[in-house]
């Protein structure tokens, strides 16, 4: 009997500027975080995933290695890739993440009923979470201390 692929489909963005590769490893990633992958879940096959996307089977086969580099998913020959461990913390935390979750659905309907764009609510979200922990924006700057990721303050600096 052959096991079942767990519900994900991989979505491939080829305008974005992100690797098709990296697009598996975050999607997996996310599925993780959100439930919707758990241990024992076996991943599509390479050849499932070329068929819904159009991708380079090896493509496909580097994204599953950097997973299992990382310890979140296993090949087990002749079965296929299955999930070793989830992401996410707490076991309940789907529970407990809850309210959260229907805040901030509420918060998406209002930005899309005021006229934002998934594009422009992404990055104002993005925005938000890059000045709430610290992270670094998409040009380099850490936005809690205008350093760059090297430590380098820039404020004030001028052409010589």
């Amino acid at each position: 009997m052959a096991a079942e692929s767990a519900a994900v489909e991989f979505r491939i963005d080829r305008r974005s500027g992100v690797a098709t590769y990296l697009q598996i490893v975050q999607q997996t990633k996310q599925a993780l975080r959100l439930g919707v992958l758990e241990p024992g879940d076996r991943l599509p096959t390479a050849r499932e995933v070329v068929e819904a996307t159009a991708i380079n089977p090896n493509t496909v086969l580097k994204a599953y290695r950097e997973l299992e580099r990382e310890g979140l998913v296993e090949a087990r020959r002749g079965l296929g890739t299955f999930v070793r461990r989830t992401l996410g913390g707490a076991p309940d935390a789907t529970a407990a993440d809850a309210p959260l979750r229907t805040e901030l659905a509420d918060w998406a309907r209002r930005a899309r009923a005021a006229g934002l764009e998934k594009d422009d609510v992404g990055a104002l979200f993005t925005a938000v979470l890059d000045s709430t922990y610290g992270t670094y924006s998409t040009n380099g700057m850490n936005s809690t201390n205008g350093a760059d990721s090297a430590g380098r303050s820039h404020e004030g600096d001028q052409e010589r």
